[in-house]
Formats: C-alpha cells, sequence, structure tokens
C-alpha cells in the first residue's frame, strides 16, 4: 500500500508520517485504533493535523479545563460544522457512545473515503469521562465480532494522543479496555542530535551540541526562540541568560519544567519530585544515594522513582554486564538544565541579573548538563551511525557498565560499551565490540586515557569476556594531544572521536 508524500513542513519526522499513512488509509471494513504519545513540543498535533487534511478527517483538540459539557458541546459543534448543519440541529445529549458513532459516519459527499478521526490530549478527556475507553472497546468489538443488524456499519480509524505519557501508556497495559486492541501505538521522541543541528540550521559544530545539551531535540523549542539560532559560543551564551534564564521568555526554563511536570496527573505533588530530580542532577543514581540526598527512606525513594519513570522524567539505567541495581538518570535536556542551572540561581534571576546569574552558573552547566549530554550523544553515535561509519562494528547493545579492579581495590566506569550482535545484556562471556570514554572537559585526552581504557579491556578479559577484538573508542569534547593522535595513527584498534566524527556530515 502506498504512503502519502510527506507535506515539506514536516521535516524530519518521514517515518512517522508513514506510519500514520498507513493507519489512515488501511480500510479493512473495520475500526481501527491507534495511540500516538510523547512529551510536549514534540510535534505530535502538527503531525496530526496533517494528516487529518491529507485524509478529510476529523482533529478534536480536548481542552484541560473543559467539563464533560462542555468538551461534548464542542464535539457536537465540531461534527456539525464539518457537516454544515447548525449545532442545535445534533441533540446527543449526555452520550458519549451516540457521538463517537457520529464521529465515525462519513462526511457527506465523500461517502467512500474510511472515517479518520483524531482526539488529541485524550487524557484531559479522561478526567471527567473515564468510561471513553470501555466505549471504544465495545465499538471496536462490535464491528469485529458482533452482529450489526439494524446497526450502520463502524469503520475508519480512531487516534487517541495525548502528553501524559503515564496515562497514554496505561491504556493499552494489563487488563485495560484497549489492551490488544491498537493496530498502532507511536511513540513521538525527540529529534536526534543530527537532525537537531539541521533543524535549527547551526552551522558551528560546539554551538549545537551546546544548544542540544540544553533543549535537546525538541521541535518546539525552536519555534519559542523567537530569534535566530545561535551560531557561535558567544551566542549561546546571550540565548540561555536571555531565554532560558529569563522569566516571560517562551523558553524560561523553570516555567516550562513546570509545565511539563504539571502535563501528567500523577505528577501533583511538586514538593516530592523537585527534590529527586536535582538529586539525580547532582550526581545522585540509586534509589538509596537519591534518598539519602533529600532526607528520604529508600521505599519512598523507590516509588517516586516509578512514578517519575512512568511519566517519562526518570530513566533506569541497566549496567549492560553486570546484574545489579539499576541506577536512575534524568532524560530530559531541558529539565537537566533547570534542576542544574536555573533553581540555584533563582535569587539572582528573580533581581533581573540573568548574565550574571549564567555565569554563576557555568559551572554547573559543564559539570551536571554538558558531561552527561555528551555521554549520551557518544552512547547515541554508538548506537545508531558507528556501524555503519566504522568498519568491523556492527549493531548490539550498547549501554555503559562498571568494572571492579580487584588487585586496585577500585571499580573502574565505562561510559560506552557495544556487545557483538546478538548478544544479551548481563551475561557471562559476552563479546564486546566496543569499549569507550566520553569526556566533555576543557582538556583535550592524552595517551593515559588510552592506558586506562587498555587496563579495562584486560580486566574484562580476565572476568571470561571476549575482549580481543574490542575497539578502544575516546570521545572528547576539546580533541586530543598529538601524543595520542600519533599512537593512534598506527593502530586499528584506537578511535578518535570528536564533535566533526560525532555529527558527520555537513549541514543540509
Amino acid at each position: 500500500m502506498s504512503t502519502i508524500p510527506i507535506p515539506p513542513h514536516l521535516r524530519f519526522r518521514d517515518e512517522e508520517w508513514a506510519k500514520l499513512t498507513r493507519f489512515a488509509r488501511h480500510g479493512n471494513g473495520a475500526l481501527r485504533i491507534g495511540v500516538v504519545s510523547g512529551r510536549r513540543r514534540l510535534g505530535k498535533s502538527h503531525l496530526l493535523r496533517a494528516l487529518c487534511e491529507e485524509n478529510s478527517g476529523t482533529y478534536l483538540l480536548a481542552v484541560q479545563e473543559d467539563s464533560r459539557p462542555a468538551a461534548q458541546a464542542r464535539v457536537v459543534e465540531a461534527v456539525a460544522r464539518a457537516r454544515g448543519l447548525p449545532a442545535e440541529s445534533l441533540r446527543l445529549g449526555d452520550d458519549w457512545a451516540a457521538i463517537l458513532r457520529l464521529l465515525l459516519q462519513p462526511r457527506p459527499g465523500n461517502e467512500e473515503a474510511s472515517p479518520l478521526l483524531v482526539l488529541d490530549e485524550f487524557p484531559y478527556l479522561l478526567r471527567h469521562s473515564p468510561e471513553l475507553p470501555g466505549l471504544l472497546q465495545s465499538l471496536y468489538d462490535e464491528t469485529r465480532y458482533e452482529s450489526s443488524a439494524g446497526r450502520e456499519t463502524l469503520h475508519g480509524g480512531i487516534i487517541l494522543c495525548g502528553s501524559a505519557l503515564s496515562v497514554m501508556h496505561e491504556l493499552l497495559s494489563g487488563q485495560q479496555a484497549l489492551r490488544g486492541r491498537a493496530t498502532l501505538d507511536l511513540r513521538l521522541t525527540p529529534l536526534g542530535f543530527r537532525a537537531a543541528r539541521r533543524f535549527w540550521n547551526i552551522e558551528d559544530l560546539h554551538t549545537a551540541f551546546l544548544v542540544d545539551a540544553a533543549c535537546g531535540g525538541i521541535p518546539g523549542y525552536q519555534v519559542l526562540a523567537e530569534h535566530d539560532a545561535p551560531q557561535n559560543p558567544a551566542d549561546f551564551d546571550a540565548f540561555a541568560a536571555g531565554g532560558l534564564l529569563a522569566p516571560g521568555h517562551p523558553l524560561y526554563s523553570r516555567t516550562e519544567t513546570e509545565y511539563l511536570l504539571r502535563e501528567d496527573p500523577r505528577l501533583d505533588q511538586r514538593a516530592t519530585y523537585y527534590p529527586l530530580l536535582s538529586a539525580m542532577v547532582s550526581g545522585a543514581t540509586t534509589p538509596t544515594e537519591i534518598g539519602a540526598r533529600i532526607g528520604k527512606e529508600r521505599s519512598t525513594t523507590a516509588h517516586a522513582l516509578e512514578v517519575l519513570e512512568a511519566a517519562g522524567y526518570a530513566q533506569r539505567d541497566q549496567d549492560l554486564l553486570k546484574k545489579r541495581s539499576p541506577s536512575y538518570l534524568v532524560p530530559d535536556p531541558m529539565i537537566r538544565f533547570n534542576q542544574a542551572v536555573t533553581i540555584p540561581q533563582t535569587p539572582l534571576i528573580d533581581a533581573g541579573r540573568y548574565e550574571r546569574a549564567w555565569q554563576q552558573a557555568r559551572p554547573a552547566f559543564q559539570s551536571q548538563v554538558l558531561g552527561p549530554h555528551f555521554e549520551h550523544l557518544a552512547r547515541e553515535w554508538t548506537r545508531r551511525w558507528a556501524p555503519d561509519e566504522v568498519p568491523g562494528l556492527d549493531f548490539g547493545w550498547v549501554g555503559r557498565t562498571e568494572v571492579p579492579d580487584p588487585t586496585a581495590r577500585t571499580k573502574h566506569e565505562v561510559d560506552v560499551a557495544l556487545l557483538g550482535p546478538g548478544e544479551s545484556p548481563r551475561q557471562a562471556h559476552r563479546t564486546i565490540q566496543l569499549l569507550g570514554e566520553a569526556k566533555a572537559t576543557t582538556a583535550p585526552r592524552g595517551a593515559k586515557d588510552l592506558e586506562r581504557l587498555e587496563h579495562i579491556r584486560a580486566l574484562l578479559a580476565r572476568q571470561g569476556h571476549h575482549t580481543e577484538g574490542a575497539v578502544l573508542a575516546l570521545f572528547s569534547l576539546h580533541g586530543f594531544w598529538p601524543d595520542l593522535e600519533a599512537l593512534a595513527a598506527h593502530r586499528d584498534d584506537v578511535l578518535l572521536i570528536s564533535l566533526p566524527e560525532l555529527y558527520n556530515r555537513p549541514l543540509a
């Protein structure tokens, strides 16, 4: 089945567009249900509005403040308008089943087309109408398993969309009404750092990295920036001080973080979750460490972390090689920036001293934002592009690990590890394709860094892992000393990766 060409204004979402158009055009004579989820400002509504325009669909946006009667009246009015009827001519009362049936009828003059209905911000509807998933289940089952004698046969597609991840993902889980009934579960993610650079149209690689570390690959932030993207580090300083740290600016990180956290109904206790996020950003990674940092019991911390994880604002980070308790990190760059930079500088920000606040926050930005983000980019490059760009590497599990050193009575953190193709994590005798260290410090990397990786490779071999073909990769934000470059030039098992290698391609 051919898909509709992606409209030119939908940039870098070709794969998502192809899945949506296949869903919209798959007319099998029965009702189809799809779910689209993702955090705010990823462009979900932009995609779905375009999908409805291309397929004569009905797009309905729920409003957080609406009551049940107001929401139903809004939907009925939209249906009447699409059919050229006065709103008062449709008297459906408090009957979501009748409203849904009407929405799934073909538009007049387009009876042959398969109806498409998008209910955007579906979690807002669930707040006052929790029976909707059950009604959708009933309509879905009716089209497949029950006789439609005396009823108009329903067909077409319904897409439920929302930004509250814990709510959207739960729709299809466990014993929920829609479990096993969705033929589309599309979870939008941020743009990768290469696509984000092109989206922001930033030529300078270091500046592109700074913007990605602060904002991530969130398309909506480029729109909110309200001016040209930073093109050099000095521009970024002005961007950070005048935008991310300035109350009233659309990109003010504290307002944006509060907006994101309020989106999920489970995150209703700000005093509980903000300290957890700050503790993780400042370096606490396990429930015990996080609890100790904020003065809470581990059991209380573990539950709150589970809630943050379900909402998408904490990420469980498992050791790639060892079975041990998981660590946690904050995956969202904007939230990380707010907790590391904005909140500690609140007195200066409240006094309107944004430039001074940014200058004082630079050390925290370097250690708590740039460092973790550079490690993330190193793993993302290894996962997505290294097998295509480095001869001899293949796709496999990527992660970090901790390697004990009994002789020295210490442990070594490995930022990037790549397993062999088909190898499962956390098992003995793994084949390791790559071991890497990623540093965003201002000093170049030297031969001592390579010696450390060689030592770790030998330790893993003594533990029974297959490391004889492992490549040693040093990722550096600020380049390499000549002694290391000379060594790497004569060795096939050493990779030196800086920003040009990570980004790879010229700006298109």
